[in-house]
């Protein structure tokens, strides 16, 4: 995918949920007020000392609290104010909140109804995309030749780097996904370059 601007995917730090791996997806409080750990603030400083390599020029978050902390972090290390956005939140849950992560491997992951359907109140994974790809059409009508760091969550960091990649279908998706080879799908506090 041609774009004016070179970009980076930071996703948050480390929450209670990835550090006891917690078999449950955040219920919708939790959706809101989940912190980074010590340990997921460690890692983004680590992160943040790299970035400074890469010459960012804007930075770019999701508002909830997790991410929020994570760009606090990294605005810090670098120097540069955050400009949040809430078109890069993460996956709406709907009917799935507070389940085992399980119903969402089954709907999503097993059965492939990603593209096609979605769960009683949640997005599906056009939904999401169809935000992020919102997100990165502004920024490329607004600036030109800038690297840019976006802050967000697994699935939509996940969908755009796919999308760069050129996924169209669930099962091109789901290729970049973790247990593919080719992955595209970022561990807490990790960094992906476009």
């Amino acid at each position: 995918m041609e774009t004016k601007n070179k970009y980076f995917l930071l996703r948050h730090g480390q929450t209670i949920f990835q550090k006891e791996n917690i078999d449950k997806i955040y219920s919708p409080q939790e959706y809101f007020s989940l912190e980074i750990t010590q340990e997921g603030k460690n890692k983004i400083a680590e992160q943040a000392r790299k970035l400074k390599e890469k010459n960012i020029d804007l930075i770019f978050s999701s508002p909830i609290l997790r991410a929020r902390q994570s760009a606090e972090i990294v605005s810090k290390a670098l120097g540069l104010e955050v400009m949040y956005d809430e078109r890069l939140v993460d996956m709406k849950m709907g009917e799935l909140a507070g389940k085992p992560t399980s119903s969402y491997d089954d709907f999503f992951l097993i059965k492939k109804l990603g593209l096609s359907e979605r769960p009683n109140g949640a997005e599906n994974w056009v939904d999401i995309l169809q935000r992020m790809k919102s997100f990165l059409q502004d920024i490329e009508a607004k600036y030109q030749n800038k690297n840019i760091l976006i802050i967000s969550h697994g699935e939509p960091l996940w969908l755009l780097a796919a999308h760069f990649e050129g996924a169209k279908t669930a099962d091109e998706f789901l290729a970049t996904r973790k247990t593919a080879s080719n992955n595209l799908y970022p561990d807490v506090g990790d960094i992906i370059e476009l």
